[in-house]
């Protein structure tokens, strides 16, 4: 079966690194030393939580500097300069308007880390400004701004890449390499879970903005409204004004890994089943869901979104599996693993490095590595593990399972553009209603 011997040997190819936060990371003193004129001089735009592995990632090459964080919360951006300091050495310069960090000639790319109703719109300007771009998933907040998006990177023809991550992951590559071999057969299911016991936010209270938050700027191209006391820095997530829900929120990663293993794009229908079943509170997402997404070629992908309440049987807070027509691939971010289909464990492979799944910085090697071609890719013009082009597909998936959450049977879908053919109603969405002045456009 090989489990020991792999596991052996991916501990110690990652014996060179340090711990941080529990998690191995790969040491500076190992990074490539590049010669000056290919430093990549970056700024991090939102830095509250996943800004940490930006940092960590992008401190990882030798020949990249943090120009600015940037963040329109002096609380946050303390805390985070303080972090900084103790965990590279320096402070990057502050900025709270990203507007002035975009008019920086000196900036070469900009990693967006924000709530997700400024991903697309904020990409877009930064591109505009002749800047590369690093956004997290999801790229989008609806999907109109997603083809916008796409046909930004086009115009201005500077690298996007998504943050998920585990594109970048070598047992996942090897993974796919592995299937297109036929090691499995012939692919046609991709299962992907994710489960967490969110709590309660409760019902907010309108008050009166923090003095340390910039509550316009913050809110940007959404619909205004006033400030409550449970939406910032976290609980957005669960607000359609400036969130996506749950199936974004996480499930872009594990839709992604599947729709790689099956070599499908969008899908020709999409069903979804679930509904918010535990606390009375502001949360205006389904708390569990299931889609099914049916594909070219009798192919399929399940996900399945547990939110709250643990998920029985027990099982990892999240993963993929990958049914063939000779075994199954489980995927996870720090492992492959192989069976029949009896089940016996065939190979498993583990990443040299850990990586956090669950907690929401989600540091590890797999942003090194993701980070590390985002660079390579500016330096020498190489491709992409997570391109625009092909991560908005997966996007839009997420976008299709609100939309026929929402529609409440199965939408009929239109796979050379997404749109919808058999609800209008849901179509009427396509597109959101932005603040005056702030419409993302070409």
């Amino acid at each position: 079966m090989g489990t020991r011997r792999s596991f052996i040997k991916k501990t110690t190819a990652g014996s060179a690194a340090v711990a941080l936060g529990g998690v191995l990371m790969p040491s500076k003193g190992y990074a490539r030393v590049l010669g000056a004129n290919d430093q990549v001089n970056c700024a991090i735009i939102g830095v509250r939580s996943r800004a940490k592995a930006h940092v960590i990632a992008i401190n990882n090459d030798a020949n990249a500097k943090i120009l600015y964080n940037c963040d329109v919360d002096d609380v946050i951006i303390k805390e985070h300069n303080e972090w900084c300091q103790k965990n590279i050495g320096y402070v990057p310069k502050v900025e709270k308007d990203f507007r002035k960090v975009l008019e920086d000639k000196d900036v070469d790319a900009v990693f967006i880390a924000t709530p997700e109703h400024w991903h697309a719109p904020m990409a877009i300007m930064a591109l505009q400004a002749g800047k590369h771009v690093y956004v997290e998933k999801p790229c989008s907040h609806n999907p109109y701004e997603n083809d916008l998006l796409v046909a930004a990177q086009k115009k201005y023809g500077k690298k996007v890449q998504m943050g998920n991550q585990q594109r970048s992951a070598k047992t996942s590559i090897l993974a796919m390499e592995d299937i297109k071999k036929g090691i499995i057969g012939e692919v046609y299911r991709g299962e992907a879970f994710y489960s967490n016991n969110r709590g309660s936010i409760g019902k907010g209270t309108a008050m009166e903005v923090p003095k340390t938050l910039d509550w316009d700027l913050w809110q940007g191209p959404a619909p205004k409204e006033d400030y409550r006391d449970n939406i910032h820095p976290y609980n957005w997530h669960w607000f359609r004004t400036w969130g996506t829900g749950e199936i974004h929120n996480n499930g872009t990663h594990e839709i992604d890994i599947c729709r790689w293993a099956l070599g499908v794009n969008l899908p020709k229908t999409v069903t979804s089943f679930g509904g918010k079943y535990t606390y009375d509170d502001d949360w205006q997402f389904v708390d569990n869901q299931q889609v099914t997404y049916q594909f070219e070629g009798n192919k399929f992908i399940t996900w399945n979104g547990h939110s709250r309440g643990v998920m029985k049987p027990k099982r990892d807070g999240r993963g993929v599996t990958i049914y063939g027509s000779k075994g199954s691939i489980e995927l996870s971010r720090n492992a492959y693993k192989l069976y029949d289909l009896g089940g016996n464990p065939l190979k498993f492979e583990f990443e040299a490095s850990q990586s956090a799944t669950t907690n929401t910085q989600g540091i590890g090697a797999l942003d090194v590595d993701h980070v590390g071609n985002f660079f390579e890719a500016i330096r020498k013009d190489r491709s992409l593990n997570s391109d625009i082009k092909d991560a908005s597909i997966s996007t839009m998936l997420c976008h299709l399972g609100n939309m026929a959450q929402d529609a409440g049977h199965m939408l009929q879908i239109d796979a050379a553009t997404g749109k919808v053919t058999n609800n209008d109603k849901v179509m009427q969405h396509w597109k959101r209603e932005y603040a005056k002045g702030w419409e993302p456009k070409l």
